[in-house]
């Protein structure tokens, strides 16, 4: 939309859009200037983005150890440096660098797994709130000796209900919490967890109505775990404990097939799809464009530290590479014919969407679109920037000009990030003349 108008209310909501042009949108400008309400932006102004899966705890991680298995991994790294958060200070000083450099990446609402400690949980909740970043936060839990290590799991079902109750009255009760946080039951993966475990906080679930986040047929390790542990897969499992609702998020999904996708579609839970880190951990590209024919849900995250990049940008690129790898195939001593999958790619505005409408649909909250009745978060990306990394030359269509933004920008060109109307975050800043 060229020249376009948002009117935005006092609740930082957006109030009307209008076309350049009309005569709404003449009379309104007018009207804005009259009352000097009224700020004029050049470059490109597009909805804040939501992630819908960042492991916040791993912020430190974010690069290391990337060569090993998913399994390997897990042990040698993540759970150690997640067994630092018992130091709430620790806590506090990784969580609230995440938190201004994900708003500075123009990532304005995300879904995030914290470590197992509640005091650590809740410093991350709060550093969303004092933030104004838009987030769901939940206390990981993990109770199986089997695959969670002596030093970080939860002694009993009991101890992780009632840290998962802890946090989310934390939340409900911060005075300053007007909307921004919300508490997600966040069974770790299936791996993780005890039969008990699962059963009961599928019937917290139910009793709360809160959202419930997991990890979801990510690799072939977690796959081939699941079906000899219950004889069936992922997807099926978590709907027999009462967690696939409408309020589920999974991550990754890479080994769901179209019976799953079916039941996805048919309870409402959406799949946040997590190209980076799949192309390291997951042994498989996931089918996005088979999943969205379906009708299921489906947005993007980025899968901090799994992934190697923390920028949603990052994400939206690396899910149109891989659909297109998986649409063409990836091995050159196979005929062309019979190398990859036909009609699984994904272009570039499809990505777009997923990065901001998509995972607030899959979220039920009304962000990533500039429509009446959303939240104004936003994000303006300034071509000319003067460290950026995007270029113009005069010629560019309007179709250009928005994919030349999404497949070049870099955090340097975000010079500015809104959420509720009110610029936030810690964006980039021309150099001084």
């Amino acid at each position: 939309m060229k020249g376009g108008l948002v009117e935005i209310g006092a609740d930082g909501r957006i109030a009307g859009v209008c076309h350049a042009g009309s005569e709404e949108h003449r009379a309104t400008m007018r009207e804005a200037a009259r009352t000097g309400r009224l700020v004029t932006l050049d470059g490109f102004l597009l909805p804040g983005m939501v992630d819908l899966h960042v492991h916040a705890p791993q912020y430190p991680q974010l690069g290391k150890g990337l060569d090993q298995p998913l399994e390997v991994w897990l042990q040698r790294y993540t759970f150690p440096l997640e067994a630092r958060y018992a130091d709430r200070l620790f806590a506090r000083t990784v969580y609230r660098r995440l938190v201004a450099d994900l708003l500075a990446g123009g990532t304005t609402t995300a879904l995030y797994f914290a470590s197992r400690h509640v005091a650590a949980t809740c410093e991350l909740a709060d550093a969303c709130i004092d933030a104004r970043q838009r987030a769901l936060v939940g206390r990981v839990v993990m109770d199986n000796p089997d695959q969670c290590p002596d030093f970080y799991r939860d002694a009993s079902v009991a101890e992780g209900l009632a840290a998962t109750r802890a946090v989310a009255a934390h939340i409900a009760a911060h005075p300053a919490n007007d909307g921004w946080v919300r508490p997600v039951v966040t069974p770790r993966f299936l791996p993780s967890c005890t039969d008990d475990m699962l059963r009961a906080l599928g019937d917290l679930a139910g009793e709360c109505g809160c959202h419930v986040q997991t990890h979801c047929a990510e690799s072939d390790w977690a796959r081939e775990y699941g079906q000899a542990r219950f004889g069936r897969g992922d997807v099926e499992v978590l709907d027999r404990f009462g967690l696939l609702t409408r309020h589920t998020v999974l991550a990754h999904g890479n080994f769901i097939g179209a019976p799953d996708m079916d039941l996805l579609a048919r309870r409402g839970s959406a799949v946040a799809h997590c190209p980076l880190s799949n192309a390291w951990f997951a042994n498989a590209v996931f089918p996005l464009r088979a999943a969205l024919d379906k009708g299921v849900r489906v947005g993007l995250g980025t899968d901090i530290a799994g992934g190697p990049s923390a920028s949603m940008m990052d994400a939206m690129r690396m899910s149109v590479a891989a659909s297109r790898m998986l649409r063409d195939g990836v091995d050159p001593d196979r005929p062309a014919a019979e190398r990859g999958r036909p009609g699984s790619a994904v272009d570039m505005m499809t990505a777009f969407h997923l990065a901001t409408a998509g995972g607030g649909d899959a979220l039920d909250l009304p962000v990533g679109r500039f429509a009446p009745g959303q939240h104004f978060d936003a994000l303006r990306i300034d071509p000319d920037a003067p460290l950026g990394t995007m270029r113009l030359w005069g010629d560019e269509s309007d179709e250009d000009l928005l994919a030349t933004a999404l497949y070049t920008a870099s955090r340097a060109n975000i010079t500015h990030v809104w959420t509720d109307g009110r610029q936030t975050g810690q964006a980039a800043r021309p150099e001084p003349d």
